[in-house]
């Protein structure tokens, strides 16, 4: 099994998913093996890139040939820890965290999320999804009893850093972090963070830019 290598930059490891993907459309479309060249096209990359991209892993391509498509998707798979499975929570039940917990029902299947948390009343002891809305005061009985790999913060920025520090504290390893929130973790902790505000000023400059 192909190992994330450390030495990897994270732009690298960013552009993984986005190869994941347009080489699962080019199995889709018949197509089993693909030339650097052809695939730095299809992405809006350089073959240069690309090689150096994967070769922080090995390197798959053979000169001549190209890439083997199905094999190349499977070691990213391996690399990415695609096909294992992560329990999930989501903490806030609002507009933000059904919306998440929408889009990971319609994942491939790797990530379930087994409970979701609030501190509204009017929001809890409900289901949705399937998925039981409980109070935030129960959360570290849930924990106790159950085996979670990722919190998911779909909370105000506000109260961001503190239900960090209430998950961590309670044994979550791994957060997903949708508030805007700068949170601090220790090195035994992983975080991502997706500031949605940012990517939307982000697009806004590039339509300013656009117009000049």
């Amino acid at each position: 099994m192909q190992t994330l290598s450390k030495n990897a930059p994270m732009p690298v490891v960013r552009r993984l998913p986005k190869y994941h993907r347009n080489l699962k459309e080019l199995l889709e479309e018949g197509i089993t093996k693909i030339s650097s060249k052809d695939l730095s096209e299809r992405m809006g990359l350089t073959a240069s890139q690309i090689r150096q991209d994967l070769n922080y892993f090995g390197g798959f391509g053979q000169q001549g040939y190209g890439y083997n498509i199905e094999d190349l998707i499977k070691v990213i798979e391996d690399i990415l820890s695609i096909n294992n499975k992560y329990n999930c929570i989501i903490i806030g039940a609002g507009n933000l965290g059904k919306a998440i917990s929408n889009y990971i029902l319609n994942l491939d299947g790797n990530a379930k999320v087994l409970a979701m948390f609030d501190v509204d009343a009017g929001k809890t002891n409900k289901i949705f999804n399937d998925i039981n809305i409980y109070n935030m005061s129960e959360l570290k009985d849930y924990l106790k009893k159950n085996e979670i790999d990722i919190a998911i913060l779909a909370v105000p920025k506000s109260s961001g850093v503190e239900v960090a520090k209430d998950v961590i504290n309670n044994g979550i390893k791994s957060i997903w972090n949708f508030s805007t929130a700068d949170i601090a973790v220790g090195n035994d902790i992983v975080i991502e963070n997706m500031a949605i505000n940012e990517s939307f000023y982000t697009l806004t400059y590039l339509i300013s830019e656009n117009k000049k």
